[in-house]
């Protein structure tokens, strides 16, 4: 389970956010384009890392596991807006590069694995969101 991620404005730009995640600072902001400062990573940025993050760790604990010679995993991840059946919907498109002396097969079976990771799985399903305001 994760912990506690703590988002708050900082004052020191527009829109820009501290994260607190554990004993880790990061900041959050918009781009130029969006009126913020480009200080940091903007929303999707973070969701699309925590995607990727989530697929190179998956990929490198089962090869791990399978004893695979998997020498390096990278992932890279882009974001747009996609219509499908008339209806606008986010789409992430997500490119695996896998280095080591792989089979097709083994290869083939990293990508069934890569759609399995956690972040993937939730982010593909019906995911239940709760928001309340607190005193």
């Amino acid at each position: 389970m994760s912990g506690v991620v703590v988002v708050a404005e900082n004052g020191k730009g527009r829109y820009q956010q501290g994260v607190t995640v554990g004993q880790h600072q990061l900041i959050a902001d918009e781009p130029a384009s969006m009126g913020g400062a480009d200080a940091g990573p903007a929303p999707f940025d973070f969701l699309m890392s925590g995607l990727g993050a989530c697929t190179s760790m998956t990929l490198r604990m089962y090869a791990e596991r399978k004893g695979l010679a998997l020498t390096k995993v990278s992932v890279t991840l882009s974001h747009e807006k996609v219509e499908v059946d008339g209806v606008t919907r986010d789409c992430i498109h997500r490119d695996i590069v896998l280095e080591g002396e792989l089979t097709d097969e083994q290869r083939q079976r990293l990508l069934e694995i890569a759609n399995k990771c956690p972040v993937h799985r939730a982010l593909s399903q019906s995911m239940l969101l709760e928001c309340r305001l607190v005193p």
